[in-house]
């Protein structure tokens, strides 16, 4: 069918090459009878696999994801990428459920200012959460995950490294677990000054000297169960020190082709420490007879309505000034936390 609005245009966001984006403008084809046209609100950008693609240092033979369908396909140039969308449906299909016109959705799409989607690819946003909270909903989904793969004890202690978007919203929900200790570490002042105001046992600087001192003293000389964060390989042997006999480093980080020499040659041989892969296209086995992915958004929307992400937004872009976005990414991280785009009707 040819929708009521006519034909759409649309600005896409591309990364065409190492250090380089750019706009193309294309025209939507027309609306299918069970198809609803989304026109982008805002955007949030990840600070960890956008900037992996916008530097080049993706792995050429991996899928880009194998369940997101907006997603599919490997990673190459020139490359639409992104999956933190939220919008206001603007028109349905002629087959579609009316309740669904001027709803607020998210969807996990590239960058666009309109995308054509099949609802049940749509997830409708509690009147609760506002469209900038709604963006986070991938990176808090994400540390649900990451917690619920440590599975932390009552009376553990606990260390994240990195704090970042995903290290926040990890630690928020570590917070509110019974531990005895709840440690944090940043390289950066502005990161460690937002985890600090979670009120946690203390939030240090992986770079300081006296870093390994000042976490094993926290610690009591070793953490029972220590997040991997950072995006940064190196502070695998961070958590290799820091982690007791037997105790668990989840890594959450995706390294891309970042390479490093890990320790693993001394005292883990013999330290029993499992190194758990955590990624959340998937529900660990052991939960997966009780959770499912709905059952996960339900938990993550619950948990945005909690801690309210939005205060870590220090920078809002035009989807025209992504080439600005990008290169303060890339080249200042450590004046930022999330960086959004926002969409012009």
């Amino acid at each position: 069918m040819q929708g009521k609005m006519g034909k759409v245009k649309r600005k896409t966001l591309y990364f065409t090459a190492p250090q380089q984006v750019e706009l193309r403008e294309g025209t939507l084809p027309a609306l299918g009878a069970d198809d609803v046209l989304v026109e982008t609100t805002c955007s949030a950008i990840s600070a960890g696999t956008e900037m992996l693609i916008y530097q080049g240092r993706f792995p050429r033979n991996l899928e880009t994801d194998s369940v997101i369908s907006t997603l599919r396909g490997g990673f190459q140039y020139p490359l639409a990428y992104g999956y933190a969308c939220v919008g206001k449906v603007v028109e349905v299909g002629t087959k579609v459920d009316k309740s669904w016109q001027n709803k607020l959705v998210f969807a996990f799409q590239p960058h666009t200012s309109h995308f054509i989607s099949k609802p049940e690819f749509l997830y409708s946003i509690p009147q609760s959460v506002t469209c900038e909270t709604a963006c986070f909903l991938p990176n808090m989904e994400t540390a649900v995950n990451l917690v619920q793969d440590g599975a932390p004890i009552f009376g553990e202690r606990v260390l994240v490294l990195g704090q970042g978007v995903i290290g926040l919203l990890t630690a928020s929900l570590l917070k509110k677990f019974p531990l005895e200790a709840l440690v944090t570490a940043d390289c950066y002042e502005l990161r460690r000054k937002a985890s600090l105001n979670l009120e946690v046992s203390d939030v240090l600087d992986p770079n300081s000297e006296s870093f390994q001192n000042d976490s094993s003293a926290y610690a009591h000389r070793k953490f029972d169960l220590t997040f991997e964060l950072s995006g940064n390989p190196v502070a695998l042997n961070d958590a290799l020190a820091l982690t007791a006999f037997s105790g668990r480093i989840v890594i959450g980080s995706w390294y891309g082709e970042k390479r490093t020499e890990i320790d693993l040659g001394g005292a883990f041989h013999r330290s029993r420490i499992k190194l758990i892969s955590s990624q959340v296209s998937t529900i660990a086995p052991e939960l997966s007879g009780r959770w499912d992915k709905a059952r996960r958004f339900e938990a993550a929307w619950q948990a945005l309505e909690m801690i309210k992400p939005e205060k870590w937004i220090t920078h809002r872009f035009s989807i025209d000034q992504a080439e600005k976005a990008y290169r303060m990414l890339d080249e200042n991280p450590q004046e930022t936390i999330q960086a959004i785009f926002g969409y012009k009707s």
